[in-house]
């Protein structure tokens, strides 16, 4: 195995740093993030129990996205996520960008959500 990235390590620090600060609740559980070069995916986790309550990514079937851009998918895919998460009745969340910039896909993940009735 050979030595990680600068840019894998630099993301590492950064999303330890941000988890020492954001932990999920039952009243306010954490939208976790994470994205890959042609993936998005996100998560809806109690810390207290360890458990995934909701999870969405841009590889279901049902959301048909493929002739849409990949900000465009994230944005589909945190509509989704905030529906599933009403349904589970989940209205409130912490959003962990996952060491991500907070822009581009990450960003219309969240604004996604946002439009979708979720609150963070």
């Amino acid at each position: 195995m050979g030595k990680p990235h600068k840019k894998v390590q630099r993301r590492d620090q950064i999303r330890k740093r941000l988890r020492s600060r954001l932990k999920g609740s039952t009243e306010r559980p954490r939208l976790s993030v994470f994205r890959s070069n042609k993936q998005i995916y996100a998560q809806i986790i109690n810390d207290e129990t360890g458990v995934t309550i909701v999870s969405c990514s841009s590889r279901i079937k049902d959301l048909n996205l493929q002739p849409l851009s990949k900000t465009d998918q994230s944005r589909e895919v945190g509509k989704k996520l905030a529906e599933l998460a009403k349904a589970q009745g989940i209205e409130q969340v912490v959003f962990d960008r996952g060491g991500y910039l907070y822009h581009g896909r990450v960003k219309a993940l969240a604004e996604g959500a946002r439009e979708g009735g979720l609150n963070f």
